[in-house]
């Protein structure tokens, strides 16, 4: 399940804005001077007079995979906006309240005391592992905990909402004038986690305690299909998981592949080039937004390059 919580949505990265997680990304070691060439999948979607580019991201990356060039820096360049899930980074102070709303729970049961007995223990273990007080996470939403250890885990192994495809695309888009904007708001994003129901957010945290320490080899393994263009490869890496969670990947996933699919045939209306970025596993699987198009009668045609 850790991979799907490593492709469900930009809010997740943006979670480092959270005080536990931000303490946390100090300590991720310092990035390789190497460089090494990634040549990721790239769709089109186009008509007479509109065409969209769809790009799958990786929110958080490690330094020194160059991405950002050839096809893919040809089909930005050409584009009059960018389009990403979020539509660029929120001010840090406008997430907190957010959080507060979306993921902490101060009433009723504590976390610990939600959680299987038998699992308590490891719990209470990863939370000092991140070097902060049980008390300080235990009135956080099962979801908010889950997403909190996952990233931090990848924070330690060098893995950077700094580093990741938005940050980059978002920096050129208000370097050449592009317009930014998103295909959903950080609540809406937010408000998916909070939408699933406690006995699956339970599991998902249960199981994230139990794939932990599989978190940085799962993102490695991701990132390595990513780079290499291999769609159907990232595909199978990352509907793994997919079995064992069916209410987060409808909610995570299959609903807001279809929403953005008929996002997309509702932009086909209007002239112009737009460059979309979304995280890749939504370009990948049976219920992709490619998957979604086709049912609408669009065709997403593979870039090769």
């Amino acid at each position: 399940m850790t991979n799907l919580l490593l492709r469900a949505g930009t809010a997740i990265a943006l979670l480092f804005a959270a005080p536990v997680a931000i303490a946390q990304a100090a300590d991720a070691p310092a990035a390789a001077a190497a460089t090494t060439d990634a040549d990721p999948a790239l769709w089109v979607v186009k008509d007479d007079d509109t065409t969209i580019y769809l790009f799958g991201t990786v929110h958080v990356l490690k330094p020194g995979l160059s991405w950002f060039d050839e096809a893919v820096r040809k089909a930005f360049d050409a584009s009059g906006e960018l389009v990403t899930e979020i539509g660029g980074s929120p001010d840090p102070a406008a997430m907190q309240p957010l959080i507060l709303k979306y993921g902490i729970n101060m009433s009723g049961p504590s976390l610990t005391e939600k959680l299987p007995e038998a699992k308590r223990a490891a719990f209470a273990k990863a939370v000092a592992e991140m070097g902060v007080p049980l008390q300080a996470i235990d009135r956080f939403d099962p979801w908010l905990a889950a997403t909190q250890l996952t990233m931090v885990a990848v924070a330690k192994l060098g893995y950077d909402p700094a580093s990741g495809v938005e940050a980059l695309l978002t920096a050129a888009a208000k370097e050449s004038g592009k317009p930014l904007s998103g295909l959903e708001t950080v609540e809406e994003q937010l408000s998916f986690f909070d939408s699933i129901s406690e006995p699956a957010q339970i599991a998902f945290l249960v199981e994230t305690l139990d794939q932990l320490d599989q978190a940085g080899p799962m993102l490695d393994t991701m990132v390595a299909e990513w780079a290499k263009g291999d769609a159907e490869g990232l595909a199978a890496v990352m509907n793994d998981g997919l079995k064992a969670a069916p209410e987060l990947a409808k909610v995570l996933l299959a609903d807001r592949n279809a929403r953005w699919a008929e996002w997309i045939e509702t932009r086909l209306a209007k002239p112009g080039v737009v460059f979309v970025a979304v995280g890749a596993g939504h370009l990948a699987g049976s219920e992709s937004v490619q998957a979604f198009l086709t049912k609408r009668k669009l065709t997403a045609e593979r870039i090769e390059y």
